[in-house]
């Protein structure tokens, strides 16, 4: 017994290859060195579109929801994950199994079969139980289970990143729509101006006030007023395309999308500062701190590879010659005994299978940094958008409404033959570019107060999914 236990402990010390040195080379970024200092802020309603108060944006939304493949795509990662930890979960219990096979056979004379069956035929026959179990002396079953299980933690946060990400495109896209309607509103009063300038026009021409150059240019001006109004539906158009891809319509269903009727203004709950726990409210941050937790315990068990796996086998059944002897009670077997495997030949290929685990840990060390540092910067983006929009939309109102001033009196003048045409043309080009300018200041501060709300995570709720 004692020389029994010498030689199994020899074996399993000449069994160990040793892992090579290997560190991972990266560091995730903490933080305290990212400049997050800003109070924390809330949860946002789960359901935080409403708040524009527009029935339509809620309908597409959810029907999104419903039928988006891109989260069924997610999803489905979540069923992969989840039945890769059950696999892995089973492999660290014992595995149980029976056997049983008949077995027509001619027996050797020459072997260890004794007369009278030795060169005789015979049914030979075996009905077995199995048990096999892979005792986790070095961690390597748990490392695979903790790597499981933060895929499948990774693959939710990712369902939520997806889910977050979708409801954002759709409501940044409407916004767009709400845009793209107003500026047909613009080039259409822009064209009824026109047409009241040559009505003007021609009065004057008519009473030897102008001459047919400003005739024709005030044709001019329709006509291009014309074009705008053209082109502004087709840029209305393809904003409602866009709207209905995403919430998963056809072209039959085009017609059916309405005007926004958006409140831009609505209140939403927004930070001042780069809130302290950013990092913890991202799902797509949580989700790549999942995967280099996956990373790390698929490296434990890639070192743990190189130690001996040692199995504990069992068998108990029935083993005849004979179809009429299988069931007598003489033909009972069993058998217990461990097993060892010793890698001493693959020292190659463990050492390559962990440095290549080392290298995807620093491949996720790597992504998840790349996120952290995008959304702090998306983040810092959307907090000095909606400052400096905010100031712009006050200089904007103001340029509209002396703009609006300067275009009537001048039109006005030019009506009373006071003023040439040329004023009036300046005086609508002015008031026409500071309201495109304010409309485009107004939407983009509703898209900036959106994104700030969702760069910090938006209706997500960490713990009921950490």
């Amino acid at each position: 017994m004692k020389y029994a236990l010498i030689a199994a402990a020899t074996l399993l010390f000449v069994g160990c290859v040793t892992p090579q040195t290997e560190v991972p080379r990266e560091t995730p970024l903490a933080s305290e060195a990212l400049g997050l200092d800003g109070p924390t802020i809330q949860v946002a309603d789960e359901h935080w579109w409403e708040a524009l108060g527009d029935p339509q944006l809620s309908k597409l939304i959810d029907d999104a929801l419903r039928d988006s493949p891109t989260l069924a795509q997610a999803l489905a990662r979540v069923r992969t994950a989840r039945a890769q930890a059950q696999a892995a979960n089973a492999a660290k219990g014992p595995s149980y199994s029976i056997n049983a096979d008949e077995t027509w056979q001619r027996f050797s004379e020459n072997f260890y079969i004794p007369p009278p069956y030795a060169g005789s035929h015979q049914w030979l026959g075996q009905v077995t139980a199995n048990l096999g179990w892979t005792l986790d002396f070095w961690g390597r079953q748990q490392a695979l289970i903790d790597e499981a299980t933060s895929g499948v933690l990774a693959s939710r946060l990712e369902v939520e990143a997806a889910r977050l990400a979708l409801t954002g495109a759709i409501t940044q896209a409407y916004l767009d729509l709400h845009r793209k309607w107003e500026l047909l509103d613009i080039a259409q009063r822009l064209l009824d101006e026109n047409a009241e300038l040559l009505r003007l026009t021609q009065g004057r021409v008519s009473a030897g006030l102008d001459r047919e150059v400003e005739l024709k240019t005030a044709e001019a001006s329709l006509a291009q007023a014309r074009a705008g109004v053209l082109q502004a539906q087709s840029e209305r158009d393809l904003a409602i395309h866009r709207v209905a891809a995403l919430a998963g319509y056809g072209a039959d269903r085009y017609a059916q999308i309405e005007r926004p009727r958006l409140k831009l203004d609505a209140a939403i709950e927004l930070p001042e500062e780069l809130p302290l726990d950013l990092l913890g409210r991202r799902p797509d941050i949580l989700a790549a701190r999942a995967r280099i937790e996956a990373a790390a315990s698929a490296r434990v068990a890639a070192r743990a590879a190189f130690y001996p796996e040692i199995n504990l086998n069992a068998f108990v059944g029935m083993q005849a010659i004979g179809l009429d002897q299988i069931v007598q009670s003489g033909s009972r077997t069993y058998g217990v005994g461990p097993a060892i495997h010793l890698p001493i030949f693959d020292a190659q290929r463990l050492r390559a299978g962990y440095s290549g685990a080392t290298a995807q840990l620093d491949s996720a060390v790597a992504a998840y940094n790349s996120t952290v540092l995008a959304a702090v910067r998306e983040t810092a983006d959307q907090l000095t958008l909606n400052a400096s929009l905010a100031q712009q939309i006050a200089a904007l109102e103001q340029a509209v409404d002396a703009s609006s001033s300067a275009y009537e009196i001048a039109r006005k003048l030019y009506g009373a033959g006071l003023a040439n045409q040329l004023r009036v043309l300046n005086a609508e080009e002015q008031v026409l570019n500071a309201r495109r300018e304010l409309v485009n200041a107004s939407t983009n501060l509703a898209l900036a107060r959106i994104s700030l709300r969702l760069m910090v995570g938006g209706s997500f709720d960490p713990s009921a999914h950490v």
